[in-house]
């Protein structure tokens, strides 16, 4: 997969189901082994998940300011399975895997898109995720998902 720029880029919808963003690997990104740092993968995911809502038309910041809605990661379940390193750029996937009332599980995986010179094979998976997101209002108490987003989840 190409990218436009040197950082990332929106990503997109490649089919009915999953999404994809492409994401430069940085210096600041890493650990001193050289190595993404385990909590950046997060990071990482986090702006798959906003890329993934925007392709679907959701505003996170219009939802907020409008409806007083946000998103918030309830639960994250990750198996690391190899290290991206400084420079790489990887994919993270994007996938609905169950959508209710207040809260959407989404799959997420993050491929490296090759490592010129060492042998890695493209598109070799390197984390997957189970995370669920939900809807909360200003108090913080769980609220249904806007009907519009509702409505477009259901048809994934």
């Amino acid at each position: 997969m190409s990218s436009s720029a040197p950082g990332a880029r929106e990503g997109g919808l490649e089919n009915e189901e999953d999404h994809a963003l492409d994401i430069r690997v940085y210096y600041e990104d890493t650990d001193l082994g050289g190595v993404v740092y385990y909590a950046n993968y997060l990071k990482f995911m986090e702006r798959g998940r906003t890329e993934w809502l925007r392709g679907l038309g959701v505003d996170q910041m219009r939802l907020k300011a409008e409806a007083g809605l946000v998103f918030v990661v309830r639960r994250c379940l990750i198996d690391y399975l190899k290290p991206a390193r400084m420079d790489d750029l990887v994919t993270v996937r994007t996938r609905l895997t169950r959508s209710r009332g207040a809260s959407i599980d989404l799959a997420q995986r993050l491929f490296l898109c090759g490592r010129p010179g060492e042998g890695e094979p493209e598109s070799a998976l390197l984390i997957e995720a189970e995370v669920r997101v939900a809807c909360i209002d200003a108090q913080g108490r769980p609220a249904r998902l806007p009907r519009l987003l509702a409505d477009k989840l259901a048809t994934l």
